[in-house]
């Protein structure tokens, strides 16, 4: 069966979502040193709150900015709340971050229950279209737009105007940074709560692909993981190259041989990562 235009499509629309979890996670690690484990957890809020207010209102945008903006909220609260107290301590972050991604797994479960949820695209995204000869959802070639949209931006941001050169130094030498009187505090809350909107515009605009349920979050953050450490810590053209050759890896093998779909993906981090263990698009020494 070989791999045709509906295959891509699918692969690049499943990039467009791991791109969204993990460039936040990704920008988060390499400024902050903070391992964020919750990061699935709010794709999760994202997912559940968006489909509650499409449900509710029918109003397909303002479930996107609803689920992105509770995202944002559990984001600061994360952050104004722990963050500020766990600064460089890597194993009291893992266990917090850890616990918030049970308690929000539990607490979403008893609320909309531990079945799958899908919610419907909007009328005019609904349906299928042909493309390069092949059957394509609209709905999926609308997210591969909204995914390089999105890329563009945060690429922009971060490395074409000043606030994204100050994040961009704190990356590689903070105490310099600080240093210089630029105020790390403020840039840490701002790239953390850009993170948490991301992830959770993600969690609502996959859910009418990929649904959501208790273990989708385990699953986007694993794979988002797997894209932060072979695009390169810090590195948005690395999340972005990562999160393509992950979701069309996966996708790919999934279409010849679906059990092994996941560890191809480990196999091919490993590979690179022997090869070249900063990532990528990491700096050396970032290993």
């Amino acid at each position: 069966m070989p791999v045709n235009t509906a295959s891509l499509v699918i692969g690049l629309s499943y990039a467009s979502l791991l791109f969204l979890v993990a460039v936040g996670l990704s920008v988060v690690f390499g400024l902050m040193r903070f391992i964020n484990l919750a990061t699935g957890s709010l794709y999760l809020i994202g997912g559940y709150i968006g489909w509650s207010v499409a449900r509710s209102t029918g109003n397909f945008l303002l479930a996107l900015l609803a689920g992105a903006l509770a995202a944002l909220v559990v984001g600061i609260a994360i952050e104004r709340g722990f963050l500020q107290r766990l600064h460089r301590k890597e194993l009291l972050q893992v266990a917090l971050t850890l616990g918030v991604a049970y308690v929000v797994q539990d607490v979403t479960r008893w609320i909309w229950g531990g079945d799958p949820l899908r919610l419907r695209p909007p009328a005019m995204l609904r349906g299928s279209m042909e493309l390069f000869g092949s059957v394509v959802p609209i709905y999926r070639v609308a997210l591969i737009v909204v995914g390089a949209v999105l890329a563009i931006l945060v690429w922009y941001l971060l490395e074409r105007t000043k606030w994204g050169a100050y994040v961009r130094a704190g990356v590689d030498d903070l105490e310099m940074v600080q240093c210089l009187g630029i105020n790390a505090r403020r840039i840490f809350a701002i790239v953390f709560s850009l993170g948490a909107f991301l992830s959770g515009l993600g969690g609502a605009l996959g859910t009418p692909v990929t649904g959501v349920a208790p273990g989708t979050d385990v699953q986007l953050l694993l794979m988002a993981l797997i894209v932060v450490v072979l695009g390169g810590l810090g590195s948005v053209a690395g999340a972005i190259a990562a999160s393509i050759v992950v979701a069309l890896t996966d996708t790919i093998v999934r279409t010849f041989w679906p059990e092994a779909s996941f560890f191809a993906v480990w196999a091919l981090a490993a590979t690179v990562l022997i090869v070249r263990p900063q990532g990528l698009f990491g700096r050396p020494g970032w290993a």
